[in-house]
């Protein structure tokens, strides 16, 4: 049985993170570890904004969407990535590494322009009015219909490609550059959309955001009490740091040359933004944040004073 796209391969083995056995189940450990934690801060900060009144502000609504979106991502990733650890084949089906890519491909670019409305609306919240939820809810939409864009070139450029023999991807989930060393046709254009759809959202949301914050930094620059200050630069160094690590990260790992040196720096750059930034995220935006504390807090305060009212009942 063969795929659309006449290609005689019907499945993949994904090679992983590295084929030394000493390191599979301290490796498997410590992602598993990270998966939990990502899992457990995403959606606990989905849950504090939803259940929390005050935090339905802008700000928390694109936070909302960030850990969303970093759940995601790191769901369509994470499971297959530890199944290398504890196996010794890791298999994909052709279709199932199509869609693995497709959804990688849509959060991934959908968190670029999430972060990028984060920047916007730093510099909105501080050197202007807030703004509207209307607005608010376009700008979402145009994040999540440049992801949508973004993973349909990709997804139906590999579609074209034929897959002959060779069927080993030396990656931990199905990326697109180890998936063009196993092509037997041209991948000529791939390579083309890749750099033109990767740099557009790799350039477009850096500018943005850097564009947000020399804006913010006159800003602040202009604030006379230090009290002031301390607070704008407080809302925007999580963001900072967040942008900084994704951005850093993906750039490596794209905007460099196919050798396979540079393939196996690949999938170790890759880990900081499939990983460790989805990880990090909720907990930046967290520990950094008084609104968030608060809330967290008083709705510890809520659980506890029910359950001891349910215990004396």
């Amino acid at each position: 049985m063969t795929s659309k796209n006449d290609s005689s391969v019907t499945e993949f083995i994904l090679a992983g993170l590295t084929d030394q056995p000493e390191l599979q189940l301290p490796l498997f450990l410590l992602f598993l570890g990270a998966y939990v934690i990502t899992i457990v801060g995403n959606l606990g900060l989905i849950i504090l904004i939803t259940m929390n009144s005050h935090l339905h502000t802008p700000m928390y609504y694109f936070l909302f969407n960030l850990s969303f979106i970093d759940l995601c991502y790191s769901s369509v990733v994470t499971p297959k990535m530890l199944m290398n650890f504890v196996l010794k084949k890791n298999i994909i089906s052709f279709s199932g590494c199509m869609a693995q890519l497709y959804f990688y491909c849509f959060f991934v670019i959908s968190e670029c322009y999430m972060l990028t409305i984060m920047a916007y609306d730093r510099y909105v919240a501080i050197c202007n009015p807030l703004l509207s939820h209307q607005v608010c809810s376009y700008l979402l939409g145009g994040a999540y219909v440049m992801g949508f864009i973004g993973a349909m070139a990709h997804t139906v450029g590999m579609l074209r490609l034929s897959f002959c023999d060779a069927n080993i991807i030396n990656h931990y989930m199905c990326e697109m550059p180890p998936l063009f060393k196993l092509s037997c046709t041209s991948t000529y254009v791939n390579e083309l959309v890749v750099f033109i759809v990767v740099g557009t959202n790799i350039i477009v949301p850096s500018v943005t955001i850097f564009t947000s914050y020399v804006l913010i930094l006159s800003n602040i620059l202009s604030i006379r009490s230090t009290e002031g200050r301390s607070k704008a630069y407080s809302t925007c160094s999580s963001h900072i740091i967040a942008v900084t690590l994704f951005f850093g990260s993906a750039s490596f790992m794209f905007l460099k040359p196919a050798s396979s040196e540079s393939m196996d720096q690949g999938k170790v750059s890759s880990v900081f933004y499939t990983n460790v930034g989805p990880m990090l995220n909720p907990l930046i935006y967290s520990l950094r944040n008084k609104d968030v504390q608060i809330a967290l807090r008083k709705t510890l305060r809520k659980r506890i004073f029910s359950r001891a009212k349910a215990g004396f009942s």
